[in-house]
């Protein structure tokens, strides 16, 4: 057995190359004495849920800075996602209607309540600069890509004016929503129960012209962030709301169109602090089959055992992490990246998760562009000379799914210290990927122990170390 070992330290910056090196794999029963301390074990024998792949979202924003690229240039930040060399996404995700990373607010009917049977419904806008971007991530990708659609809020008109949710400004990276008596796109609002039949009909004209385009949808969330009355593009739904909207309306509207079978539901979509409770007061209406899995974001903080209930109780749906991204600027905190990317991923795979998606693929230098204020990081920065770098998130992301690959297989594991997480899976072709955490700048000698062998080796300060088992010699 071959072991390489791969290393983003926590203080990694652009331009320096990964770390490499490799481990002495033997045969534990030869060894002098049993090693009993610094210990990570591999349980091959004890397998868990398959983890299907990565993705990031293309929004009209991100596409908007792709396309202002030369084809040289585009092609290898798409690369870096969908090449084989980057991080061989499996997913994109895509907004209905306009969301914060749009470049202003629009609707696909400008005014539902003068037009409403939807004779002027139009995905003129996604073709300005979104869909040939997809279209043209999905044909670089050498496997198939599942899109995931997510509205974030009805048409204005259909809504009720804005609430006082008080939101926390450090969650949601700005203020929540004020007092109004102006309903509009953004700083929450409820979509009217007069209109739920018109909003589920509106959804499906949008299925069904995304497929017309050649756009794979086979995922959608019935609202990115259904707690969050946000300064953006946002709607507000209790669960009791969304299981109505879901049961009595969208549903029959998929069954008519015949897409319920091509295109799965997740519900949440939103922060993992609430999940449980959300999914639970759900599913108790009768959707169960008419749900495919549920989607969280990782804004409000680690809640990874509320993963763990979700799978053991609901262990027949999909966990997919739907959205996530620094709320800072990119490049101003490299180190906190790379430490939260690697916590994130490696500890979404030990406690259930099927299918990871990032926020926008891109950004430029202020975090946007933006139809509101403010800007958040992403793993590639988009630069005013028309070039990009790639930051510290990243090379995390792509370092993970480089040894927990598309369609790996989780295998039990468990670590001797709370200054250490990791995790380890099968992969299709037989190798076993590790992910390794170290949280603490103390160096730290480790032995991972797999089927019978053992390779020890020290690990210096924080950062993320991916070590790939393969046969051989």
């Amino acid at each position: 057995m071959n072991a390489i070992m791969r290393i983003v330290p926590s203080s990694w910056k652009q331009g320096e190359p990964i770390q490499k090196q490799s481990l002495l794999v033997q045969n534990e029963s030869k060894l002098a004495h049993h090693i009993e301390t610094g210990l990570i074990n591999i349980y091959s024998d004890y397998t868990h849920q398959t983890i299907e792949g990565y993705g990031c979202a293309l929004t009209e924003s991100a596409c908007f800075l792709l396309s202002q690229m030369d084809d040289e240039t585009r092609k290898k930040a798409l690369g870096c996602w969908f090449g084989p060399n980057g991080i061989d996404s499996s997913f994109i995700r895509m907004h209905l209607d306009s969301c914060d990373y749009s470049l202003e607010e629009y609707q696909a009917v400008s005014d539902p309540i003068a037009d409403p049977e939807f004779k002027t419904f139009s995905i003129a806008r996604d073709l300005r600069f979104t869909i040939p971007i997809v279209l043209e991530a999905i044909k670089m990708a050498n496997k198939k890509v599942t899109v995931l659609v997510s509205p974030w809020s009805p048409p204005a008109q259909w809504k009720t004016a804005p609430e006082e949710k008080g939101n926390e400004a450090k969650v949601y990276g700005g203020d929540s929503a004020s007092k109004s008596d102006a309903a509009g796109r953004c700083r929450g609002g409820r979509l009217k129960k007069e209109y739920y039949k018109d909003w589920a009909n509106y959804l499906v004209l949008y299925l069904q012209a995304y497929k017309k385009a050649g756009i794979p949808v086979g995922m959608m969330t019935i609202q990115n962030e259904s707690n969050a009355a946000t300064p953006w593009d946002s709607c507000v739904w209790s669960a009791h709301e969304e299981m109505i909207f879901l049961r009595d309306y969208l549903y029959p509207a998929m069954q008519k169109a015949g897409l319920e079978k091509e295109i799965g539901i997740y519900v949440w979509d939103h922060n993992k602090e609430r999940v449980l409770e959300y999914v639970d007061e759900m599913m108790a209406g009768g959707v169960a089959d008419m749900i495919e899995g549920f989607a969280y974001h990782w804004y409000a903080g680690d809640h990874y055992d509320a993963l763990t209930m979700l799978h053991e109780h609901y262990p027949d749906k999909i966990l997919m992490r739907s959205e996530g991204c620094p709320l800072h600027k990119p490049g101003t905190d490299n180190e906190s990246d790379t430490m939260r990317y690697a916590n994130d991923l490696t500890n979404e795979v030990t406690h259930g998760m099927n299918r990871w998606i990032e926020w926008n693929a891109i950004v430029d230098t202020e975090g946007g562009p933006r139809h509101v204020p403010g800007g958040f990081g992403a793993p590639l920065v988009a630069k005013s000379d028309g070039s990009f770098e790639e930051l510290a998130g990243y090379q995390v992301i792509r370092e993970f799914a480089s040894v927990i690959q598309p369609g790996a297989v989780r295998l039990g594991s468990s670590v001797y210290s709370r200054d250490i997480d990791a995790a380890a899976a099968q992969n299709p072709d037989g190798s076993i990927g590790v992910s390794i955490v170290s949280y603490t700048d103390a160096p730290k000698q480790i032995a991972i122990r797999l089927k019978g062998q053992i390779c020890q080796t020290t690990i210096q300060g924080k950062g993320l170390f991916t070590v790939l088992f393969t046969d051989g010699q």
